[in-house]
């Protein structure tokens, strides 16, 4: 992690979590100093980057904005959000025969408070990234599932367990972890 905003997570119980959190996952701070002074964080999976087109030697990124968005910054065309998404209000247009035409769209739900939106971007990260990839190693090599549900049952290293959204761990070498 960068020194620049390592003092965010000190003093703070929450931030603190999310820290230890970061640490154990391997998860680091990238964000350059325009970008932590903008309130922006970056932050480096230790997981590789496996979309087509993309450099197959760089790592998923996913950044916090002080906007209030949480995005993912390197896993396909352009950046994209990772907020949850709701119902927007509903527009009306008038038609040139007098109609009216109603119109909704999807929109982002802003998480406004950074600890909020790292907590989030946690548990995103941890279920869309983490577990999905499980079956992958750090040097981005593939393996089916079968192979890694053997592997896993064999010799019991690593293995993700995961309930409810509250309820994620993840055990190494017989060392279980909460992850929340």
């Amino acid at each position: 992690m960068r020194e620049n905003n390592k003092w965010k997570y000190q003093g703070d119980s929450r931030y603190e979590k999310i820290y230890e959190k970061m640490q154990l996952l391997g998860i680091q701070d990238v964000s350059t100093k325009r970008q932590s002074k903008n309130g922006t964080i970056v932050w480096r999976l230790p997981i590789k980057n496996n979309w087509p087109g993309n450099n197959k030697s760089s790592y998923i990124e996913v950044a916090s904005f002080s906007t209030g968005y949480v995005r993912n910054q390197n896993s396909g065309y352009t950046n994209y959000q990772l907020n949850k998404r709701c119902e927007g209000e509903p527009e009306y247009f008038k038609l040139n025969n007098g109609d009216y035409r109603k119109f909704t769209t999807r929109a982002c739900v802003l998480i406004p408070l950074e600890i909020d939106r790292l907590e989030y971007m946690m548990k995103y990260c941890v279920k869309n990234y983490f577990i999905k990839n499980a079956n992958q190693v750090p040097n981005g090599d593939f393996y089916p599932k079968f192979m890694y549900e053997s592997a896993k049952n064999e010799n019991n290293k690593i293995g993700w367990r995961y309930g409810n959204d509250d309820e994620i761990s993840v055990t190494i070498n017989g060392h279980r972890y909460k992850v929340k």
